[in-house]
């Protein structure tokens, strides 16, 4: 539920300034989504451009936001307000006192500090506001991964919800991610025993776990929990698949110049994704990184019907990626 005075993620909406604010990058990314969508039906030709507050031009928003001849429409994505520049907030103060007509601001503040606490406090009078505050509250959760099978045009149980949000209740990103593979390797309806076969052993002990301390270089950590998590049943394919998710998020970020801001925006991703994973890159060069990724898709290729010993599979790219 939004705070009093904002709207939800869900409900976002085009107007002259937009602020997302809050640390759920998720809820962010949705909303301005759904409205860049919104103003692209209304023009197919929507000029989008993207500007980093931490590494600003002074003047640059107001010359991109100033209507064209034609008054064409224009969204203007801004991130990284928590880091903002002194001439960007000048320039955002101007903008948000005086809208330009035909172009919508969307300004993304992580609320991680309180640095231009003067703009926010604008906006809040006078734009629209949405709430991306961290979802913490388990019901919130459940709500959150209804709402996605619904948008897959899929139904899930009551048994299912709860039993994804224990698995994954500590990212909502990894929560989405889970909901999107069940979608897109099941049919029909999601319930608690698919749920529990796809996802199957303990719930301390995840696919994501086994890929952190695998990418970490922690072999030993790594091949513990990986047994654990097969001893009690677990399946191999999903164990892969976040491995899988890992591996493509970091090939996408090595290839990515600029700030943690400018790399985020182009890529699509939050900025703690990209942080984790240029930390996570220290340890591989362009050569292993390449290396890793074909042992996976080799290891995919196996655990869904190649081999008739998934599990060996499944260890060896295990001490493949963890050796140091």
């Amino acid at each position: 539920m939004a705070k009093s005075g904002q709207i939800s993620w869900d409900a976002a909406f085009p107007a002259p300034i937009v602020l997302l604010h809050g640390k759920e990058d998720l809820l962010a990314r949705r909303a301005s989504e759904r409205i860049r969508q919104v103003l692209r039906m209304e023009d197919p030709e929507l000029e989008v451009i993207d500007i980093a507050a931490d590494d600003y031009e002074p003047g640059a928003l107001l010359m991109h936001a100033s209507p064209s001849l034609f008054m064409e429409p224009k969204l203007l994505r801004v991130s990284g307000l928590s880091k903002m520049t002194d001439a960007f907030l000048e320039d955002a103060m101007a903008a948000a006192k005086e809208p330009f007509d035909a172009t919508t601001i969307l300004l993304r503040h992580d609320a991680s500090s309180t640095r231009g606490k003067r703009l926010v406090d604008t906006v809040k009078r006078g734009g629209v506001v949405v709430d991306c505050s961290e979802v913490k509250d388990f019901d919130a959760k459940v709500a959150f991964a209804r709402a996605e099978f619904a948008e897959a045009d899929r139904e899930a149980t009551p048994g299912a919800l709860n039993r994804l949000v224990r698995l994954f209740e500590r990212s909502l990103d990894e929560l989405a991610g889970a909901i999107a593979q069940l979608v897109s390797d099941t049919a029909g309806q999601v319930t608690e025993e698919s749920v529990a076969k796809y996802y199957r052993g303990s719930e301390a002990t995840t696919a994501f776990d086994v890929a952190d301390a695998a990418i970490k270089g922690n072999a030993g950590q790594a091949l513990v929990l990986l047994r654990q998590a097969i001893w009690s049943g677990s399946s191999p394919v999903p164990i892969v698949a976040a491995f899988a998710a890992r591996l493509r998020t970091m090939a996408k970020v090595s290839a990515a110049d600029g700030s943690e801001g400018q790399a985020a925006k182009s890529l699509g991703m939050p900025g703690w994704m990209v942080r984790n994973a240029r930390r996570d890159l220290q340890r591989f060069d362009e050569q292993r990184l390449a290396r890793c990724i074909r042992i996976i898709a080799e290891t995919d290729h196996a655990v869904k019907g190649a081999s008739r010993a998934p599990e060996y599979s499944v260890e060896r790219m295990v001490r493949v990626i963890a050796a140091r």
